[in-house]
């Protein structure tokens, strides 16, 4: 029987209208056409699909990238099918003027929006995620649009330490409540691809990566107070304990329980160091 799975869901992400993941054998799309752009990239095996009368293939180094509204089919290239991750976006990242870049060269070879392109899936796959995925398709959008229609000349790296600073101030005041990409460019009045560059350059450090680094360090000294990791969670802006764990594991290297332990032990150890014992007499 042919191989059908499929995820889908949509994220609470400006500009995403559904991420759709699928496995399939057999299965082949008839023509048909959507309404938001279609960003598609394959981990196993290979399409081969149709748009605007020409024949295009997606091998798993391959980011494609399908224009709303024009035809286009698809249909596994082995027996063994394919394994494929979509986002379906709208217009905020991608415009019409690029509809026709888009059918002239829908397949693009590029390394550095592939790995973007599979971590944006891993942050929407992740709730608490939120602002990391908003900076990455942001990141995506304009290295689409730098492919699709390229400067005439390259582009030096607009350093804006000024700008930089008032996002890490914002964010600053903003550790645990957290904000979107979207409201800090609306409050620093900036361009949001613009003031995820200006930051890293600035502070070698993306901004989503600063807020969670933050909460973390705020998350070390609750525990070491003695508060429990699924208070810690609440109190320092992680979705729930899980996500408070795997970005403490990440960062410090054990978990957030064996670190509140281990100040235990610590201050135990202390305690009795440099106490000789008394060794009675009678």
């Amino acid at each position: 029987m042919p191989a059908q799975e499929v995820t889908a869901w949509r994220p609470a992400v400006p500009g995403v209208t559904e991420v759709f993941h699928a496995h399939f054998t057999e299965y082949a799309y008839p023509m048909h056409v959507h309404e938001a752009w279609t960003l598609l990239i394959v981990d196993d095996g290979a399409v081969r699909y149709d748009l605007d009368r020409h024949e295009h293939g997606t091998p798993d180094d391959t980011v494609s990238l399908l224009p709303p509204h024009v035809p286009h089919n698809g249909s596994p290239v082995s027996p063994d099918g394919f394994r494929k991750r979509v986002l379906y976006l709208d217009g905020t990242h991608l415009g019409d003027e690029l509809i026709g870049p888009a059918v002239d060269g829908p397949d693009l070879r590029d390394p550095v929006l592939r790995q973007r392109v599979g971590q944006l899936h891993t942050a929407l796959a992740r709730p608490g995620e939120e602002f990391e995925a908003e900076s990455r398709l942001t990141l995506i959008g304009d290295r689409l649009r730098t492919l699709l229609r390229p400067p005439p000349h390259d582009r030096p790296v607009r350093r804006d330490p000024a700008l930089a600073r008032r996002l890490r101030e914002l964010l600053d005041e903003r550790v645990v409540e957290g904000l979107s990409l979207e409201e800090a460019a609306g409050v620093v009045q900036a361009h949001p691809a613009h003031l995820v560059r200006a930051f890293s350059a600035a502070y070698g450090i993306a901004p989503h990566q600063y807020l969670t680094s933050r909460r973390v360090g705020r998350a070390r000294r609750l525990l070491l107070a003695g508060q429990g990791p699924a208070d810690v969670a609440a109190l320092t802006g992680f979705h729930d304990q899980a996500h408070l764990t795997r970005h403490f594991k990440r960062l410090v290297g054990v978990t957030p329980g064996r670190y509140r332990n281990s100040s235990r032990t610590g201050s135990d150890r202390s305690s009795t160091e440099g106490v000789r014992p008394v060794i009675g007499t009678d």
